[in-house]
C-alpha cells in the first residue's frame, strides 16, 4: 500500500517544473506595499521551497544527470548557483521585513532564481528527458519520498508561510476539510444513534 502513491508520483522533470512554477507564483504575490507579516510569509515560503528543491536536485537529479552528461557546463554551474541562492536566503532569514535592504535582497533572490531556472529548463531538463527517459518515473518517486522527509522536518513553519502566501487557496482547502469532517461526524453520529 505504501508503494502505490509513489507509483503515481510524477516523473522527476515534471516535479522540478512544478517546483519552479510554485516559487514563481509565490514571487508574484510579493508587493512592496504588502504588510510585513505577508512579506515575511512569502519570503519564508519561497526560501523553504528553494532550500528543499536545491537539496532534492543535489541528492537525486544532478547525480543521475551526471551519469549521462558528466561534462555538461550547466550542470557544473548548478551547484555554485545553489550556493549563491543559499547565501541570499541566509541573509534574508537574518533580517526582517522592516530592514531597508529586505525588499532589494528578495528581488535579488528572484533574479538569481529566474536565471537558475532558465538554465535548468532550457538545458538540463531536456537532456534528462532524452537520456534518462526510462528512469524519470523512478527518480520522481525517489524525489517524492525524500521531499516528504524534508517537509516533515518543519511542517508548522511551512504551513504558516504557505497560508500567508496563498490565503485564498488555504481558506478554500480548510473549508473543504471542515466540510468533509462535518459530513463524517454526521455519519458517525447517525451510526451511533441507530446502533450500527
Amino acid at each position: 500500500m505504501s508503494r502505490k502513491p509513489l507509483q503515481l508520483s510524477p516523473d522527476i522533470t515534471t516535479m522540478i517544473r512544478l517546483d519552479h512554477s510554485h516559487v514563481f507564483r509565490a514571487f508574484h504575490r510579493y508587493h512592496l506595499a504588502s504588510p510585513w507579516w505577508r512579506k515575511r510569509a512569502i519570503v519564508g515560503s519561497v526560501c523553504s521551497a528553494l532550500e528543499i528543491h536545491a537539496q532534492l536536485e543535489e541528492e537525486i537529479f544532478y547525480p543521475a544527470l551526471a551519469r549521462v552528461a558528466p561534462d555538461n557546463e550547466t550542470l557544473r554551474e548548478s551547484g555554485p548557483q545553489h550556493d549563491e541562492l543559499r547565501e541570499t536566503i541566509r541573509k534574508l532569514r537574518s533580517m526582517g521585513p522592516d530592514n531597508a535592504a529586505f525588499d532589494g535582497l528578495f528581488m535579488q533572490l528572484m533574479r538569481e532564481t529566474i536565471h537558475h531556472v532558465a538554465d535548468e529548463e532550457t538545458g538540463l531538463l531536456p537532456i534528462a528527458e532524452r537520456s534518462l527517459k526510462h528512469e524519470l518515473r523512478s527518480l520522481g518517486s525517489a524525489m517524492t519520498r525524500r521531499r516528504m522527509e524534508l517537509l516533515s522536518e518543519r511542517p508548522g513553519r511551512i504551513a504558516l508561510d504557505t497560508a500567508g502566501t496563498f490565503p485564498v487557496a488555504t481558506a478554500v482547502l480548510a473549508g473543504i476539510v471542515l466540510f468533509g469532517a462535518g459530513k463524517l461526524l454526521t455519519q458517525w453520529r447517525s451510526l451511533d444513534r441507530y446502533g450500527a
